[in-house]
């Protein structure tokens, strides 16, 4: 793969750099508050983004930050303009530095890297090497080992047991939630334990994802397949599968099996399930099918749309064979093999009994009996969320194994081999007979594994963890019973932000509990060595990473510094005490314009409510108070309590930090607030959270997840960060 030719840019040092980078980040914008979405704004890529190349972009070396100059004015281009430009305005322009696509693409995410680093959405702490340690009666890891591409979740088709009942105990340190089916249904974060199920349970794929991190047309699934450009610009997928497809029960996968999940996905229907309604919103069809509610085929609703029961860029073809045509907005897809990529599913887990998928020559449909309603509710809804939740064999499985039992007391899942898979993207086919997955507690996990309570320790952290882990397959005493893998980790731990909440929501906070920290301080403690600290959402171990290195990429490290914390919070306002005088020690607070304060932060409070937002008439006063929730059990949430929360720094800045620890999928709840229908209570509350971030996949793609469009923002959002340079305004270019 081409590299980058190296641009040349101006010398600088990386302090000057990052006091830029800190004034550009504490700027006032504008604000969203009382702006309606499409009358008073729209986003500046909508508005521009299509048209743009990277050739059109200049970068303010101090700075890294990015610009445009249309219809006479210049733009600065925010986090979803970089985002999206990143994987769908790729095209090689004439006569530029650029050679290939993934010249362009560099480019875009060199840019993206430097914005992200400037406006922290949150802040990487640890990222460390991993090992992966074994129970040796599971044979096959040294030839078959994980990388951070390859979990065992995966890895484990590869590999045999010679234990006695012929399993394999795995876990993760997050509890399953039983969301096992669907984990990412109307969620934005689902837990690692729920995804690794998924993934054995779920599998002849048209598109599978490799074990070095790349996508492939997947030979087992996949007879034949074309791609056809059309004369509007949209890109066909003409996918024909092989005819001896079988679910676990025995019975056929037919083409409708892999069109089952997305036409639900993109119905009211599925929306009262608990879904977000944007299935195949890529592909053509997408908005008409949407309108559909059961009555008004051919109706044009208040947005213009005229609705449709087809879905027109589907098509059954035959039996095995079908098309899916993805918008001329999205052909130029940087990952577009992904469009054709497609997992087989029941009919009844995703429709409902009885519900059929039709094609009549104008796109696939789905039969009456799906929009039937009782008063006002969709009678299929519930048995859709139903299926969400589905744990038994009440529908057949198409992955390497299938569900035996599920203990719902200890959150404890069983596998069985699934006779009839017909093997991966390589025709393997597993050979463990069970598989057990059940969460792992970090502080006990050693002892658990000994004792035999689990087969692997996945990604073991720490300086102490580590040096057990190897000293305990190093040990010639243990006569060869442990053996161990290990690999740089692609991602890091954090402590990330929901940072529309409360003080967080402004960069400069977000900077000064950078600049408090001592983050290679941190990682040096919590790896022990094995690993270390990165300013940005990369891999090191990434081609892209490579060759943004290799163009000149320059971050801001946040160097240890108080001063420097107060610098950034005196600039961006915070200087008053709770009575609107000149700040001189406690808590700090800042002035927030009356109609620039969001409803939700006229309530926001310290978690013991002694620091609270006051009501000034004209304007508000905001503490500088942060609700941490950190998670239980877990040795990343205890160093928090000293590196952040107790943290000297910190308070002499003019924070404060309270906490709550729990559970994992209540701490999730309360950041996509409600997301996981867990404990939230509907108050906003918590705006630091602790866990972890992943870069495991080919697709770095985070598109659609900066997004200011209100109706996508609270699925999207990875970071609920509304990056301000992303705000096209309408009234400015009346």
């Amino acid at each position: 793969m081409k590299k980058l030719l190296a641009m040349l840019l101006a010398a600088m040092m990386l302090l000057s750099t990052a006091t830029c980078f800190a004034e550009e980040a504490a700027s006032t914008p504008k604000t969203l508050v009382g702006k309606e979405w499409q009358k008073d704004y729209i986003s500046l890529y909508d508005k521009y983004g299509k048209e743009t190349s990277i050739a059109d972009v200049t970068e303010d070396p101090s700075t890294g930050f990015a610009y445009i100059e249309k219809d006479g004015k210049q733009y600065e281009l925010g986090l979803d303009f970089l985002t999206m430009a990143m994987v769908y305005n790729t095209q090689v322009p004439e006569g530029g530095m650029w050679e290939t696509e993934d010249d362009v693409y560099a480019t875009w995410w060199k840019l993206y890297i430097q914005r992200w680093n400037a406006l922290l959405p949150e802040i990487p702490l640890y990222s460390n090497e991993y090992y992966d340690l074994y129970n040796a009666q599971i044979k096959g890891v040294e030839e078959h080992p994980t990388n951070p591409y390859w979990t065992p979740a995966y890895a484990v088709i590869d590999w045999t047991s010679e234990k006695p009942d012929d399993n394999i105990i795995l876990g993760n340190s997050t509890e399953l939630s039983g969301r096992l089916r669907f984990p990412s249904f109307g969620v934005s974060s689902p837990g690692g334990g729920d995804s690794d199920v998924q993934s054995l349970i779920t599998g002849l794929e048209t598109v599978s994802s490799t074990k070095e991190g790349g996508y492939v047309w997947n030979p087992t699934v996949v007879k034949e397949h074309t791609e056809t450009d059309n004369e509007d610009g949209s890109r066909t997928y003409t996918i024909t599968i092989y005819d001896d497809l079988k679910f676990s029960d025995g019975s056929a996968i037919t083409a409708k099996n892999y069109l089952a999940d997305l036409p639900m996905s993109a119905t009211p229907v599925g929306v009262q399930a608990g879904g977000s309604g944007n299935g195949g919103m890529n592909y053509v069809g997408h908005e008409a099918f949407w309108a559909y509610d059961g009555t008004n085929d051919g109706v044009e609703t208040e947005d213009g749309v005229v609705a449709s029961k087809y879905f027109s860029g589907f098509h059954l073809i035959d039996d095995y064979t079908f098309s899916a045509t993805v918008e001329a907005d999205y052909a130029s897809y940087f990952y577009a093999i992904l469009y054709g990529g497609f997992n087989p599913q029941p009919l009844g887990m995703c429709l409902g009994e009885g519900v059929d998928i039709m094609d009549d020559g104008q796109g696939i449909y789905l039969s009456d009996e799906f929009y039937a309603k009782d008063g006002d509710s969709y009678t299929h809804a519930k048995a859709i969320n139903d299926a969400v939740w589905n744990k038994d064999n009440s529908y057949p499985y198409s992955g390497p194994y299938t569900i035996e039992s599920w203990d719902e007391a200890g959150h404890v899942v069983t596998l069985a081999l699934n006779p009839e898979f017909k093997g991966n993207y390589e025709g393997t086919k597993p050979q463990i007979g069970h598989i057990v997955y059940r969460r792992i507690i970090s502080e006990t996990q050693l002892a658990d594994f000994i004792s035999g309570g689990v087969d692997v320790l996945s990604g073991i952290t720490g300086g102490k963890e580590t040096d057990e882990a190897i000293a305990l397959a190093d040990d010639p005493a243990n006569e060869g019973k442990y053996v161990y893998t290990h690999y740089a980790r692609a991602g890091y731990g954090k402590l990330g932000f929901r940072a529309d909440l409360g003080p967080v929501q402004f960069a400069a906070v977000r900077e000064a509990i950078a600049y408090c920290m001592d983050r290679a301080q941190f990682a040096l403690d919590f790896t022990g060595g094995y690993g270390g600290v990165t300013d940005g959402p990369y891999y090191t171990g990434s081609w892209m990473y490579q060759a943004a290195m290799n163009q000149g990429m320059v971050l801001n490290t946040y160097p240890t510094s108080v001063d420097s914390a107060i610098a950034v919070l005196e600039a961006d306002g915070w200087v008053y005490d709770a009575e609107g005088n000149d700040y001189v020690e406690g808590v700090r607070y800042k002035k927030i314009p009356a109609d620039e304060m969001y409803e939700g932060d006229k309530t926001y409070a310290s978690k013991d409510g002694a620091y609270k937002v006051v009501d000034m008439g004209d304007y508000y006063l905001m503490p500088l108070a942060l609700n941490w929730y950190g998670t239980a059990d877990n040795v990343f949430t205890d160093q928090l309590v000293t590196g952040f929360m107790e943290n000297d720094n910190i308070k002499a800045a003019g924070f404060v930090v309270q906490n709550t620890i729990g559970d994992f999928n209540p701490m999730l709840d309360e950041l996509t607030q409600g997301g996981y229908g867990v404990s939230y209570n509907g108050t906003p509350t918590y705006n630091c959270f602790n866990f972890a971030t992943s870069f495991s996949s080919a697709a770095y793609d985070f598109a659609f997840n900066m997004t200011i469009d209100p109706s996508m923002y609270d699925i999207y959002s990875s970071y609920y960060i509304k990056d301000m340079a992303d705000v096209y305004w309408l009234t400015d270019a009346e």
